[in-house]
C-alpha cells in the first residue's frame, strides 16, 4: 500500500515538474524585413528563444498594421504564453490589445513606441529616440566648432525621415530639432519621409540635390537610407564625409554603415541597438517568477566616428 502510495506520488510529482518545465510559447509580430538593422533584430530573437529552448512564432507584417494586428490576434486564438511585437505606427493598438488583456496574454513592446493606455502592456523594450535625435545634433555642434559655420554663416541641412509616424521617425526628429532651434544659423531645408530603405533614400535625396544647391549636412535616420543618399550624391557628383562636400550624420550604427565610417565616407554613425532580446527574455524571466518588471528598459547605446569605430568594429554581428 505505501510503496503504491509512494509511486503515485512519485508519478505526479515528476508530471508536476514536466507541466512547470514545459516550454513557453512567444508570438512575435516583427514589423517587416525593411533593412539590416530589423534582420538583426529578428535574427537575434531567434537566437534568445533557441537558447532557452522557447518556440518562438514570428509574423512579418510586411510594414502593415493590418498584418501586424491579424498577426496578434492569432497569437491570442492560439493561447500564446507572451506576445512580443515591434509596432510600425505608434496609434491604433488599443482593440487588440484589450483583446491580449481579456485573454491574459502578457504583451511586450519592442523597439517602437504605442501611443495607448500603458496598462495594455506589460512592458517596453528599446531605444530612446529622442535621445539619438539629441545626441546627432550634439555631435554636429561640436564639429562646427572652429569651422566658418560656427560663426555667421548659414548651415544648410536636409533630413531624410523614416516611415512616417513611427517612433524612431518621431523621436529622432524632435531630438534634433531640440538643438537645431537653438543654433539660428542652422537652416533645416527640407525634411522628407524615406521609409528607411536604400531606394526611397535615393530617391529622396536626387530631388533634394535637384532643388538645393548648397547642402552642407544630411540627417539620415537610418543607415538604409544613408546608402541611398550616398549613391544619390555620388551621381550628382559630390562627395560625402570626412574632407567632403557635405556632411553625413546616419542612424542605426550597422556593420556595414560602421565600415563607411571607418574609411571617412559617413562622419557619424548614431547607434541604436537591435540587440533586444535579452532584455525581452529577461523580462519573461521575471515574469514567470512572478517578481515585477519596469515597464520601459532602455537599451545601451553609443555614438560612433572614426576616433572609437575601431573598437567596436571587430566585434559586431549585424
Amino acid at each position: 500500500m505505501w510503496k503504491r502510495l509512494l509511486v503515485v506520488s512519485a508519478v505526479s510529482a515528476a508530471m508536476s515538474s514536466m507541466a512547470m518545465a514545459a516550454p513557453l510559447t512567444v508570438g512575435f509580430s516583427q514589423v517587416g524585413s525593411e533593412s539590416g538593422w530589423r534582420a538583426a533584430e529578428t535574427s537575434v530573437a531567434k537566437e534568445e528563444a533557441a537558447k532557452r529552448g522557447i518556440t518562438l512564432k514570428i509574423a512579418d507584417g510586411q510594414q502593415k498594421q493590418e498584418n501586424q494586428i491579424k498577426a496578434i490576434r492569432s497569437y491570442i486564438s492560439q493561447r500564446v504564453d507572451y506576445i512580443v511585437f515591434s509596432p510600425i505606427v505608434e496609434d491604433g493598438w488599443e482593440t487588440v490589445l484589450q483583446e491580449a488583456k481579456e485573454a491574459d496574454i502578457p504583451v511586450i513592446v519592442m523597439d517602437r513606441n504605442v501611443s495607448c493606455d500603458p496598462s495594455l502592456y506589460t512592458a517596453w523594450v528599446g531605444s530612446d529616440f529622442t535621445e539619438e535625435g539629441r545626441n546627432a545634433a550634439r555631435w554636429l555642434e561640436e564639429d562646427l566648432k572652429g569651422k566658418k559655420f560656427d560663426q555667421k554663416e548659414t548651415v544648410h541641412i536636409v533630413v531624410l525621415r523614416g516611415t512616417s509616424n513611427a517612433s524612431a521617425t518621431l523621436g529622432r526628429t524632435k531630438g534634433f530639432a531640440e538643438i537645431a532651434k537653438t543654433h539660428p544659423n542652422w537652416e533645416i531645408l527640407d525634411s522628407d519621409d524615406a521609409d528607411f530603405t536604400t531606394a526611397k533614400g535615393r530617391e529622396v535625396m536626387e530631388k533634394y540635390l535637384q532643388k538645393y544647391k548648397d547642402i552642407d549636412v544630411v540627417v539620415s535616420q537610418n543607415d538604409d537610407m544613408t546608402f541611398g543618399a550616398i549613391e544619390a550624391i555620388r551621381a550628382a557628383g559630390k562627395t560625402t564625409g570626412t574632407g567632403g562636400d557635405i556632411t553625413l550624420i546616419s542612424f542605426d550604427g550597422t556593420r556595414s554603415a560602421l565600415e563607411k565610417v571607418k574609411s571617412g565616407v559617413i562622419n557619424v554613425d548614431i547607434e541604436c541597438n537591435p540587440l533586444q532580446g535579452t532584455y525581452i527574455q529577461e523580462i519573461i524571466n521575471r515574469l514567470g517568477d512572478g517578481e515585477p518588471v519596469d515597464k520601459i528598459n532602455y537599451v545601451e547605446e553609443k555614438v560612433y566616428t572614426q576616433k572609437n569605430v575601431l573598437s567596436v568594429l571587430g566585434d559586431r554581428v549585424y
